[in-house]
């Protein structure tokens, strides 16, 4: 039993329109594909991210959260003004996190106010949610202080999009010691969203090592399925910006070949995520 903490399902256009304010048309990616992809790898529970071009219409996500039917949990995108009584029924289908998005070129499209950590904080605190965040080093490091001071637990995505910027550099070392606070989680996901390297299936040694060292016990594995193009691939919101053509299978047995050791494999790929998303032990 495993768990990959960060994945995406898509509707054909057709059954659920993209927001007008997309920079590229995606495809679909069924759930039932997700499923059979983890399957040869005892991977059973998926946490699913709410994609920047379905804006904050998580329909999409909290359907395929049915689905599921627990071993599955969300991350949906929320404005902060958002009713109470409605993200009460997303806490009850399975949503457990709200997504902050400082990365994706359509990110200003989202959602009134859904850029704004302290707004999304406070919600997430009133309403029992931990905060995502998906942005570049750089926006990490310049909002560290805000980072540090959210009174919920907070989770930083792929690996921290360190793009070149190396862990003894100024701003990685900021991010490690954002990483050693007890409420901050690391996504070691999505190793390709790399400028050099964007067919990249292999954990970056230096970083990966760095985030074991500080916070060994607040880090989960993701595939980032159905691993989103370049943002150099975005040609508009009329045009299919097709997904990387990557493994899966490498992405899962490169990530496990790195840990190496068991324990940490067991810790990452379930015993960690199921704290963190409130999946139940196994029978």
């Amino acid at each position: 039993m495993w768990c990959d903490s960060h994945v995406h399902v898509v509707a054909p256009e057709s059954e659920c329109s993209q927001t007008s304010g997309r920079t590229f048309l995606a495809e679909p990616a069924p759930l039932a594909t997700l499923i059979e992809k983890g399957r040869p790898h005892g991977i059973d529970h998926f946490v699913i991210t709410q994609p920047s071009f379905y804006g904050t219409d998580n329909s999409v996500l909290l359907k395929a959260l049915d689905e599921l039917n627990g071993r599955g949990s969300g991350v949906a995108t929320a404005a902060p003004e958002m009713d109470a009584a409605e993200l009460r029924k997303w806490r009850s289908r399975g949503v457990s996190g709200l997504r902050v998005n400082l990365y994706s070129p359509a990110a200003q499209n989202v959602g009134e106010g859904t850029d704004d950590l302290e707004a999304v904080g406070r919600l997430a605190a009133d309403h029992g949610f931990h905060v995502e965040i998906i942005a570049p080093l750089s926006v990490l490091a310049a909002r560290a202080d805000v980072i540090a001071a959210l009174g919920v637990p907070c989770v930083i995505d792929h690996y921290g999009l360190f793009g070149r910027v190396r862990p003894g550099d100024e701003s990685g070392k900021v991010l490690l010691r954002l990483m050693a606070q007890d409420h901050l989680w690391i996504k070691l996901s999505s190793p390709y969203r790399h400028p050099d390297r964007p067919l990249n299936v292999n954990p970056d040694s230096e970083w990966l090592s760095g985030f074991l060292d500080v916070c060994p016990d607040r880090c989960v594995w993701g595939s980032d399925w159905p691993h989103p193009p370049p943002h150099d691939r975005h040609l508009g919101p009329d045009t299919v910006a097709p997904w990387r053509p990557l493994s899966y299978a490498a992405l899962v047995e490169s990530f496990v070949a790195a840990l190496g050791c068991s324990t940490l494999i067991s810790n990452i790929m379930w015993d960690n995520p199921a704290r963190l998303y409130g999946f139940a032990p196994p029978a």
